[in-house]
This record gives C-alpha cells, sequence and structure tokens, in this order.
C-alpha cells in the first residue's frame, strides 16, 4: 500500500532534486578522471557514497513524511470542519425539497434546536417554501428577507449542482446535472435596519398651511373679536404641531410654515389630521367657520425639493377646494379630508387678474386653439366658444379642436357650421390642430386639468404658451406646465367662469346671441337648471350672458333629447336598484345612442328625485369601458369615491372610466 503512495506536483519535483545532483556530481566525477586518474577515483568513490546515503534517506523517510502529510491533511480537515461548525454565521444545507441535511451551531442556536435535520426549512421559515429556493441554471442565487422572534434575516441561497461534489469519489453514482443541494446562510440585518428605519423617521418633513376663508371669516365677525379669532387659531396650529415635536412658524397673517419628523408626520396621518376639524371648530360668534388647507412635501434628501413639493402640495389642496390635506411624497400624492362643500369667494379679484392676464397671453401670439376635454359635452363647448370670441376680439384667428361631435353639442355647433358670420375652419379635429400649433400658438384647455382627459394631448408639447381655466378639483395629474392656470372647484361650470372673465377682457366686448346660448347652456347642463352648485356668481353670471342676448327658450329647444335618449334615461330609472336605503345604482342602456355617457349622467341626475336617495350611480358601456356617473345632493362625497376609481369631479358631481 506504501509503495503506491507517490508524490505529485510541486513536492514531487522537489523531491527529484538529489537525483539530478547526482547527474552533475557524476559529469564532474569523469571530468576529474581525464585530468587526474587517483583523483577521480576519491571523487567517485564520494559520489557513489553521496548516492547510497541518499537513496537510504528517500527510502525510509518517505513513508514517514507522507503519514505526516496525511495526518496534517486529516486535522486541517477536522479544523476546517469544526471552524464551519461553529462559525457566527448561521449555515445550513438543505436538499432540493427544502429538507434540512446539515447545520452549525449558529443556525441551531436561532432555530432552538440541535436536531433540525430531515425538517423542512418551510417549518421553521414559512416564506421559504419549495418555489422560493433556487434552481440552476436559471437562479443560481436567492436573497429573501425573512423575519425570526425578534430578528430580522436576509436569507442567501445558492444552489450547486450535486454531481460537482462527489464526481470524483466512488461514493454515489448515477448522479445527474438535476440533483442539486442548496446552501443556506443567514445575515442578521436587525440592527441595520433598525437604524435605518430610525434615519428614515427622522427625515425632515416640510409643510405649508393656508387659511383659506381667512377674510371672509373675519368680515363675519365683529372687528373687536377679529384679532381673538386669530389667536385662538395660532394657539390651536401651535398646541396640535407641538404635541408631536413640529416646529409652526407664521409668515404671513394667513399663512404657517411647518418643520416635523416623518414619523410625526404618520402620526398626523393615522389621526386623519385633526387639526382640520379643531380650527372648523373655532367659533366666537363668527357665521362662517374658517377652513385650513395644508401642504406637505417630502420624498427628496434636499430641502429645496421638499419645500417645492410641499408647494405643489398646497397648490393641490387649495385647487380642489381647499379644507383638506394634500402629502406629497415624491410621486405619490394622498389626500385628506375634502369632505366640506367649497366656499363660494365673492370677491371677483381673482377673475379680474386672470382675465387680464389671458389677454396678454392671446395678443403675444400669432393663433388660439381651444380644446376641452374628450367627449365634448356642453359646458366643454360653452367655455370654447366664450374663448373664441375674446381670441376674435384682440384680432386672433381662433379654433376649437372638437373630434367627435356628440348629439348633446350638435344642435349648438349648428348655428356656427355654414354661418358666413364664422369661418370654416372655427372647428378642428386633432390632426388638423397638430398643423396648426406650434410655439406662436397659445393653447387654452377648458373643462378639465387632467392632459390625459384632453381632446388632443399632444397639443400640449406642441407649445410652451398652456392655459388651463377649469371648474374640477384638482387630482395628482395635473397640466403642469401651464403658464396661467385658473381652477376653482367652488364655480358651478367652467362656462360661469368664462362669463366672469369675459366681463373683465376687454372693455365694451360683446357676445353674439347664440354665443350666449352656448355659454348658457353650459351653466344650465352643469347646474341641472339652477338646482345644484348654483351660488350666487352663477346667477350673476347668467345674468351677464341674458343681458348679452341669451335666450332660454331658444337654449331648452336645443337641449331637448331624441326619444332614443328618453327611454334610455327611462329604463335606467326603472331598472335601478336601492342600496342600503340610500343609494341608487343603475345600468344605462347604450345601444342605439350616439351619446350614451350624457344620458348617463342625465339619469344620475334624474335619481336623486328619488326620496331618501343620498347618491346615485349610473354605469353606462360605451367604447369598450364603463363610464360612471356619480350624483349626490350634500350628505355624501361622491368625488372621493369616484377618485378611488382613477376619476374625479366634485363634492357632488363626480365621474370616472374604468376598464
Amino acid at each position: 500500500m506504501n509503495r503506491k503512495l507517490k508524490f505529485k506536483g510541486s513536492l514531487r519535483r522537489y523531491f527529484r532534486w538529489p537525483f539530478y545532483l547526482t547527474i552533475l556530481l557524476i559529469i564532474i566525477t569523469v571530468a576529474i578522471f581525464f585530468i587526474d586518474v587517483r583523483a577521480g577515483a576519491v571523487a567517485a568513490e564520494g559520489v557513489g557514497l553521496y548516492v547510497l546515503v541518499s537513496v537510504l534517506m528517500m527510502h525510509k523517510s518517505q513513508n514517514r513524511i507522507l503519514k505526516e502529510f496525511v495526518s496534517f491533511g486529516m486535522k486541517f480537515k477536522g479544523l476546517e470542519q469544526q471552524i464551519l461548525h461553529n462559525m457566527e454565521l448561521p449555515a445550513a444545507i438543505l436538499d432540493d425539497r427544502g429538507k434540512i441535511i446539515w447545520t452549525n451551531h449558529a443556525f441551531s442556536l436561532i432555530t432552538g434546536n440541535e436536531n433540525d435535520n430531515d425538517r423542512g426549512i418551510n417549518v421553521i421559515f414559512p416564506a421559504l417554501s419549495v418555489k422560493n429556493l433556487p434552481t440552476l441554471p436559471d437562479k443560481e442565487t436567492v436573497e429573501e428577507t425573512l423575519t425570526y422572534g425578534d430578528n430580522l434575516y436576509r436569507a442567501v441561497m445558492k444552489c450547486v449542482s450535486v454531481k460537482e461534489i462527489f464526481e470524483e469519489t466512488d461514493l454515489v453514482e448515477g448522479l445527474d446535472d438535476k440533483t442539486e443541494i442548496v446552501i443556506l446562510s443567514l445575515i442578521d440585518e436587525t440592527e441595520l435596519q433598525t437604524y435605518i428605519r430610525k434615519n428614515e423617521e427622522e427625515k425632515a418633513v416640510l409643510a405649508l398651511a393656508y387659511l383659506d376663508n381667512y377674510d371672509e371669516a373675519l368680515q363675519s365677525v365683529e372687528e373687536v373679536r377679529q384679532s381673538l379669532l386669530i389667536a385662538l387659531i395660532d394657539r390651536k396650529m401651535t398646541r396640535y404641531f407641538s404635541d408631536v415635536d413640529a416646529i409652526v412658524r407664521k409668515i404671513e397673517k394667513d399663512k404657517y410654515f411647518i418643520v416635523m419628523r416623518k414619523n410625526s408626520l404618520q402620526q398626523l396621518m393615522e389621526e386623519k389630521f385633526q387639526i382640520l376639524n379643531e380650527v372648523k371648530a373655532v367659533n366666537i360668534g363668527n357665521e362662517m367657520a374658517v377652513t385650513l388647507s395644508i401642504g406637505v412635501g417630502l420624498g427628496s434628501s434636499a430641502f429645496l425639493q421638499n419645500y417645492e413639493y410641499s408647494r405643489i402640495a398646497i397648490e393641490m389642496a387649495l385647487g380642489r377646494g381647499g379644507d383638506q390635506v394634500v402629502v406629497k411624497d415624491g410621486n405619490d400624492v394622498s389626500y385628506f379630508g375634502g369632505k366640506a362643500l367649497q366656499v363660494e369667494k365673492n370677491t371677483r379679484v381673482k377673475a379680474r387678474v386672470k382675465a387680464q392676464a389671458l389677454k396678454e397671453f392671446m395678443s403675444s401670439k400669432d393663433r388660439v386653439v381651444v380644446m376641452g376635454h374628450k367627449i365634448t359635452d356642453v359646458d366643454a363647448l360653452g367655455a370654447a366658444i366664450g374663448i373664441y370670441r375674446a381670441g376674435k376680439t384682440v384680432g386672433k384667428p381662433v379654433h376649437i379642436v372638437v373630434n367627435d361631435p356628440t348629439t348633446s353639442i350638435r344642435p349648438l355647433m349648428a348655428d356656427y357650421l355654414d354661418n358666413p358670420e364664422y369661418e370654416p375652419t372655427m372647428f378642428v379635429d386633432s390632426s388638423q390642430a397638430k398643423d396648426l400649433v406650434d410655439n406662436n400658438t397659445v393653447v387654452i384647455v377648458v373643462d378639465t386639468n387632467k392632459p390625459t382627459y384632453t381632446e388632443c394631448p399632444d397639443l400640449l408639447q406642441r407649445t410652451k404658451t398652456i392655459v388651463v381655466l377649469d371648474h374640477h378639483r384638482r387630482g395628482s395629474e395635473v397640466i403642469e406646465n401651464a403658464v396661467l392656470s385658473y381652477v376653482e372647484p367652488y364655480a358651478s361650470s367652467t362656462c360661469e367662469m368664462v362669463a366672469e372673465i369675459l366681463q373683465y377682457f376687454y372693455d365694451g366686448l360683446k357676445l353674439r346671441n347664440i354665443e350666449a346660448d352656448c355659454l348658457y347652456a353650459g351653466i344650465i347642463i352643469d347646474t341641472n337648471n339652477f338646482t345644484t352648485r348654483s351660488g350666487v356668481r352663477t346667477f350673476e353670471a347668467a345674468a351677464f350672458l341674458r343681458r348679452n342676448g341669451a335666450d332660454v327658450t331658444r337654449v331648452r329647444k336645443m337641449l331637448r333629447d331624441n326619444l332614443e335618449s328618453y327611454k334610455a334615461r327611462a329604463e335606467a330609472v326603472r331598472s335601478s336598484h336601492i342600496y342600503r336605503n340610500s343609494y341608487a345604482i343603475a345600468r344605462c342602456p347604450s345601444e342605439g345612442l350616439e351619446s350614451p355617457t350624457v344620458v348617463g349622467a342625465q339619469a344620475a341626475n334624474e335619481l336623486l328625485n328619488i326620496s331618501g336617495v343620498k347618491a346615485s350611480f349610473v354605469m353606462t358601456s360605451y367604447n369598450n369601458e364603463i363610464y360612471i356617473s356619480a350624483r349626490a345632493i350634500d350628505e355624501v362625497n361622491v368625488q372621493l369615491m369616484m377618485e378611488k376609481l382613477g376619476g374625479g369631479g366634485h363634492l357632488n358631481v363626480a365621474g370616472a372610466q374604468v376598464k
């Protein structure tokens, strides 16, 4: 057996040096013989003695050296196994079914069981099922995050082919490449994640808080009590945010700047920002309750970016009607509150300022293009007609984008088509509008503030001068690059807003009868004959239009339905179901109708006339989508409901589109 044990590799080359040296000595000895025979004989005897001693030493020490190498190898292997078994990193070996084959001591300490073998790994860690294990060659290494007890681990699993391990041994045979084992290592990241979480919770959050109706509320209380009202609100704000270790500083008479930690924000979000109700509850005889809007910005490591987020958030809160909190975390937006009815502002200062700004933009450009939302309705068309008259007043060519006129707007458009007083290019489609719009064009969007809802979203990328006029509450998707944005959720309709703008746009501006009819019709439709969301300014706008020649009878004739639409609306009401004695839900038939979505909205209005109905929802199938029209009177906020479905609108008039 010992004769079979031979050195190889570098060790074998090392032990051959005596052989090479013997050959060298023999050559030297032969050379000496040629010089001197007696000296050569002596050298030959010395070489012979060297060879004899070397052979004896090699023969006697080979077995001893090999035994020492084997002993060292065995001890090193045992040391290696001992290190692997006692290392602090928990490790285990699993078969391809997730059964535990071997564990080290650290792994057994975690599980509390020295006899983990033959147990399924999913018994200990439910998250590690067979489907999570790595496989060759698709997933050689897989990492998972596990929670065991109070600790958090990162499990690193590496798949190894058993054939590669045993291919040079005679222990087993019949193994193929599909026979695998998994080496599992657990890295304790509890402390690391704790510090990461603490660092995240300690990040600074910036917020802006505005009192929505500061001036109106002060006017509703006695002058001697005005300072007391503001002092009470300041005290509420300071105490509320101080309780969560936040800093509040008043930067203007009705504006506050707030700095807090992220964990403080989480606490306020869980409480749904009770400060909104606390501020409204302040009453010292004021007829109008004070409402508060807050914009919160976070999600960036830069303070300037978070401040920009808070500024965008407060604009969204005010654009949605106020009395709410908007939290902008990077691209994610959350809403809190916003359940109160918007308060109509009596001042028209903003309308006058916006009118003058709009006039300046129109005057500085070569052309005006107006577009509303997809499936243009009466309000969008009426507002576009009003903007048309404003553009013509300053001597600019104006074009209105309408792709597919519905039956609801065709009677209104009929007065302009083939009318010599109006250009043939007054109405254009999207393809024609794209050829008209450039950087010298002002694009005005009416009755929507969402870019994807417009008749031609591409127009928004073709010019830098964009104006938005809308009465819907803002959502997370807005036209961000608008040079002028006039969004007033308290307004009943966009036609009301445009009618106000026209009064301040140009001295002596005069609407034609058919133009006043279109604007009046838009107000009629969106207010459901002045029964919904009609305020003082709504009637003032209607009075302005009446003075400009709007005729109620003419408008009523244009808005009449055909027989098929009337039957469809009646069928929706007839087949409706009352849910929980408060909510009317109906399906509006769309077969044979040119504008089924309009009929669905009309049916939703009709259902509100039923006693006990708090809100109505009518669903209409059209163009492979379901159009939901939601209506309410005063007890239900349908706008929040529709936002959950990706839509929006107002508190009592909203809608959504779902696949």
